[in-house]
């Protein structure tokens, strides 16, 4: 007879492996937005700041589709959702190819936001997955395990996509097209042939998504019902009548909004910021992984040490104050230095050295902010998803500065976003009750 526990702990093994590989995912799709923005760029003649919506239509739907998506898996459940999550990206990726046949960047656009859409569907289901099957004492623990997978994927998938769609002789092409050394007919023809190597990626990225939804939807994967999971804390809603009544989950929501977008700023930004120090696409492609790969350590840094040694609300706090520290290091830091065979500006470097402490704040924060929601917490979850346009925002924000003021100056956007993430390390997860409600509490 089968032993309960063991049991047990095989689910609990297998259900971390399913998300770890969902998490993965989530990393090869998201991240090879850093080589998309300088590669539409040139193939479809936009200025700086019209390419930065590509992360603006890709994470722009985790705000308009999270409520909608807390409200899909409470009517279908997590695993049906799931794949129905797949099938949207798949539809994403599958809209690259007539896209790429009329090199229209609105459409690329539209196959961006369906991508963005079923990512919100998956997100919004994988990330209460992660904090529930364990001890919320060692959520950031778990929380950086699906890290090391994703941004796995972000060091891996960056590359694999430039080896597809980038040859050694383009530094040369891209130099004369946008020099306008070509003439009309001939750049034409050039940005058409260019613009079409995304289609064999993206269809059989495709298939592949496809293929990984119907396999989860009948997987073994546990279907779990987070308001059953979240009894124990049932009392944590008493007297509390909304999401409006839990004041740390909406600050938590703005935290991640802050942290996402400044890693996405810091990592999707970086290939057109080493081009104005003259570092063509072919040879910056390298530096979305290293900082990916900063970010890696960070997660690998908190597998170690999250809950054994540190506890999760320091780890975001020193964190939070190491990010504001590299931060002022991008703007400020203006010389030059040798790294990894590269001769830059070491503000670049700062940059690259973000996604260390970016790595356990994104984990730190969404235990603290989800905690105690009870029959909540699917709509919490949501909302912390919602938070996730910061990735299409501050972009934005970065490019509109950057166009007119200065690509380094851009940087400055970071500040803030840095400075409010160490207020909600110090203070804003303890806020319990809102203002007005502590004085209606007294009265």
């Amino acid at each position: 007879m089968t032993n309960p526990n063991t049991s047990s702990r095989r689910t609990y093994l297998v259900s971390l492996g399913i998300l770890a590989g969902m998490f993965f995912i989530f990393g090869a799709v998201s991240w090879v937005n850093s080589i998309l923005i300088p590669y539409f760029r040139i193939c479809c003649e936009l200025t700086h700041f019209e390419s930065y919506f590509v992360s603006f239509a890709f994470y722009i739907a985790y705000f308009i589709m999270a409520i909608p998506s807390g409200i899909l898996l409470k009517r279908v459940g997590f695993k049906r959702g799931i794949m129905y999550g797949f099938m949207l990206t798949a539809i994403g990726a599958f809209i690259f190819v007539p896209a790429a046949l009329s090199r229209q960047f609105e459409v690329f656009l539209l196959g961006l936001f369906s991508i963005g859409t079923g990512l919100a569907i998956l997100q919004t289901a994988a990330n209460p997955y992660v904090t529930i099957i364990g001890p919320i004492d060692s959520a950031a623990q778990r929380m950086s395990i699906m890290g090391v997978c994703n941004k796995t994927a972000g060091i891996i998938a960056p590359l694999i996509l430039a080896a597809l769609i980038l040859k050694p002789g383009d530094s040369e092409l891209f130099a004369q097209i946008e020099s306008g050394a070509l003439d009309a007919a001939t750049q034409s023809a050039v940005l058409d042939g260019l613009i079409r190597r995304v289609i064999v990626p993206y269809s059989v990225l495709g298939v592949l998504l496809l293929l990984v939804g119907i396999g989860i939807r009948y997987s073994v994967l546990p279907e779990i019902n987070t308001d059953e999971q979240n009894a124990a804390s049932a009392e944590d809603t008493s007297g509390r009548r909304s999401l409006f009544d839990y004041p740390y989950l909406w600050l938590g929501a703005l935290a991640i909004f802050c942290q996402v977008g400044a890693q996405v700023v810091a990592i999707d930004t970086i290939i057109n910021y080493a081009g104005s120090m003259g570092i063509g696409v072919v040879e910056a492609k390298v530096f979305p992984s290293i900082t990916l790969t900063c970010t890696m350590l960070g997660f690998l840094s908190g597998i170690v040490l999250i809950p054994k040694y540190m506890s999760q609300k320091r780890a975001l706090l020193v964190c939070a104050s190491l990010g504001l520290l590299f931060a002022l290091g991008v703007v400020l830091a203006d010389f030059e230095v040798t790294l990894f065979g590269i001769r830059a500006n070491a503000s670049i470097f700062f940059l690259n050295l973000l996604g260390l402490p970016n790595a356990l704040i994104y984990a730190g924060v969404w235990p603290l902010a989800i905690r105690g929601l009870g029959r909540y917490t699917k709509l919490g979850s949501s909302l912390l998803i919602m938070g996730l346009c910061g990735n299409a925002i501050l972009p934005l924000l970065y490019g509109f500065v950057a166009q007119h003021w200065g690509m380094r100056l851009g940087y400055w956007v970071l500040i803030p976003c840095f400075l409010y993430l160490l207020f909600f390390a110090l203070k804003g997860y303890k806020i319990e009750h809102w203002p007005w409600q502590r004085a209606q509490n007294r009265a």
